[in-house]
C-alpha cells in the first residue's frame, strides 16, 4: 500500500493500535477459537474416516494420496489469492467464501464414497482445499492482531484450539467408525453444523482486515492525513511479498513444519492400521495422542516463546519432533510407537504458529505475507501425499514416514528467521502510555497504546490504515 502527504515524507516506526474494549477483544478471541477448533474438528474426523473412504472405492495408497493431491492444488492455488482477496475486499468476504466452501466440501465427500466415484470425492478435497486456504489468512491475521493487542505471545492458542478440535475430530471419527455410521451421514452433518456455526461468528472476529477506507480522521484534513483502507494494495501489494527474503526463509520453515504435520495428519492413522496390524479405530485414537500432544505445547508453550524466544523453540521444536519420528518408524512395538508419536507431535506443535506470527510481525503487510508462507505450506501438502503414496506402496506407511525428517532439519537451520525484528517488538505493558496494557481499563478508556510493528500508524479495529505524523493525533 502507498501513501501520500502534502509535507516530506517521515518515516514512521511506530503503530497506534485503536483501542477496542476488552468485551469487544473478548469476544473476538474466544469467536476466533471457536473457528480454529471447528475448522480442527472437521478436517480431522474426515481425515479419520481415510480408511473407510478407500476401503469404500477399493483404492490403493498411490491412489488414495493422487486424491489427496487434489486438496494441496486446491490450497495452492486459492492461497495465491487469498492475500490479495483480503487486502482487497477483507476478511468477511475471505470467511463466508470459506464457510459455504466447505459446506459444499463435506457434502461432496460423502456422496463420492455413497456413489462409488472417485472424481466425486476428488472435487471434495479439491473444494475443501480451496476453502480452507482462502478461510485460514484471514483467521491467521485476525489472531496476529489480538495477540498484539494483548502484548503478550497468544497465537499458539488459537493453533492449540485447532489441535482441540482434531482431538475431538479424530474420536468422532473413532466413534462413527465404531458405530458403523455411513460416511455421506457424518459428512453431511457435520458440513450443515460448520456453515452455521462460521457464518454466526464471522461479524464478531473481524478487527485488522475490515474493508473499510476513511480520509482524514477524528478531524483532521487532507493536507494531514491520507487514510489508506485495505482495498488500496490488491493483487500487487499481496504479491510484493514474494520478493522479501525473510517471508521467502519463513516459508521455507512453514513448508518443513507443513510437512510434519501433515504428513501425520494424512498417513498416521493408516501407518498403525497396516504397519502393526490394528483396527481402524486404534489408528484414529493414536492419531489423536499425535493431536493431544500438540495441544498441550500449544497451550503451554506460549510461555516458553516468551521466556526463550522463537529461535531456541523451534530449533529445539525440530530435534525433537525428528527423536520422535526416528522412533516411531523403526519401534518394535505399539507402545514404543505411541511414545515417539508423543515426541513428534510435542515437536510439531509450536512450527506454524511461530511461522506464522512471524509473518505477521508488521500488520500492514500481514495478509500479503501470510498467504506468501502459506504457499508453502501448500506445496508441501502437494508434493507429500504422491511421494508418500509411492515410498508406502515399497516400504509401508510407517517407514515412509521418515523421509520428513530432512524436513525438520531444513526447519532447524533456518530457524533464525523468525526472530522478531528490532524495530518490531512484541507491545509490553511499559509501551503504553501509562504503563497501560491494550484492553486494561486506562487503555479502555480511549488511549492509542503503541507498538512497534510498522513504518504505518494503524487503526486496524476500524480496518483503518491510517498514516501519520510523528506527535499528530490519532
Amino acid at each position: 500500500m502507498t501513501t501520500a502527504c502534502q509535507e516530506s515524507p517521515v518515516r514512521h516506526d511506530r503503530t497506534v493500535l485503536e483501542v477496542v474494549d476488552g468485551p469487544r477483544l473478548a469476544r473476538a478471541r474466544w469467536a476466533l477459537m471457536g473457528l480454529f477448533m471447528l475448522s480442527g474438528l472437521m478436517f480431522s474426523s474426515w481425515l479419520a474416516r481415510l480408511p473407510s473412504v478407500r476401503d469404500a472405492l477399493g483404492m490403493s495408497p498411490s491412489e488414495l494420496g493422487a486424491v489427496l493431491l487434489a486438496g494441496a492444488v486446491g490450497a495452492l492455488l486459492a492461497v495465491t489469492v487469498a492475500g490479495a482477496v483480503v487486502t482487497r475486499w477483507g476478511g468477511r468476504v475471505s470467511l463466508v467464501l470459506s464457510s459455504v466452501g466447505f459446506a459444499v466440501a463435506f457434502v461432496l465427500l460423502g456422496l463420492g464414497p455413497a456413489v462409488g466415484s472417485v472424481p466425486i470425492l476428488a472435487v471434495g478435497v479439491f473444494l475443501n482445499g480451496v476453502s480452507f486456504a482462502i478461510g485460514n489468512v484471514p483467521l491467521n491475521v485476525e489472531s496476529a492482531g489480538v495477540e498484539r493487542r494483548l502484548g503478550r505471545t497468544v497465537l499458539p492458542h488459537f493453533h492449540a484450539a485447532f489441535s482441540v478440535g482434531a482431538v475431538l475430530g479424530s474420536l468422532l471419527g473413532a466413534a462413527m467408525a465404531q458405530l458403523e455410521v455411513g460416511l455421506l451421514a457424518q459428512f453431511v452433518g457435520t458440513g450443515v453444523v460448520g456453515l452455521v456455526w462460521r457464518l454466526a461468528s464471522v461479524p464478531h472476529v473481524v478487527l485488522d482486515t475490515a474493508p473499510v477506507v476513511r480520509s482524514a480522521p477524528h478531524g483532521g484534513t487532507s493536507d494531514d492525513v491520507v487514510a489508506v483502507g485495505p482495498r488500496g494494495g490488491g493483487l500487487r501489494t499481496a504479491l510484493g511479498a514474494w520478493r522479501e527474503r525473510r517471508t521467502v526463509l519463513i516459508g521455507f520453515v512453514i513448508m518443513s513444519a507443513a510437512l510434519s504435520e501433515g504428513s501425520a495428519n494424512d498417513w498416521l492413522a493408516l501407518a498403525v492400521v497396516d504397519g502393526f496390524g490394528r483396527t481402524e479405530a486404534v489408528g484414529a485414537i493414536v492419531f489423536g495422542v499425535f493431536v493431544s500432544a500438540m495441544t498441550l505445547v500449544r497451550i503451554l508453550g506460549t510461555r516458553l516463546i516468551d521466556r526463550f524466544g522463537r529461535v531456541l523453540v523451534l530449533r529445539v521444536s525440530g530435534l525433537v519432533s525428528m527423536a520422535g519420528l526416528l522412533v516411531f518408524g523403526f519401534a518394535p512395538s505399539l507402545a514404543i510407537a505411541v511414545a515417539g508419536v508423543v515426541a513428534w507431535g510435542l515437536g510439531a506443535a509450536l512450527a506454524v504458529p511461530i511461522g506464522l506470527a512471524a509473518a505477521s510481525d508488521d500488520p500492514l503487510r500481514a495478509a500479503g505475507r501470510v498467504s506468501v508462507v502459506s504457499a508453502f505450506s501448500s506445496i508441501a501438502h502437494l508434493a507429500a501425499p504422491p511421494l508418500l503414496g509411492l515410498a508406502a506402496e515399497h516400504v509401508g506407511a510407517r517407514h515412509a514416514l521418515l523421509l520428513i525428517t530432512a524436513a525438520m532439519v531444513v526447519s532447524v537451520l533456518l530457524s533464525r528467521e523468525v526472530e522478531r525484528p528490532v524495530d518490531q517488538p512484541l507491545d509490553r505493558p511499559d509501551a503504553a502510555p501509562g504503563g497501560a496494557r491494550p484492553g486494561s481499563p486506562s487503555a479502555d478508556a480511549g488511549e492509542p497504546v503503541p507498538v512497534g510493528v510498522g513504518e504505518t500508524d494503524v487503526l486496524p479495529a476500524e480496518g483503518v490504515l491510517v498514516p501519520t505524523r510523528r506527535g499528530a493525533p490519532a
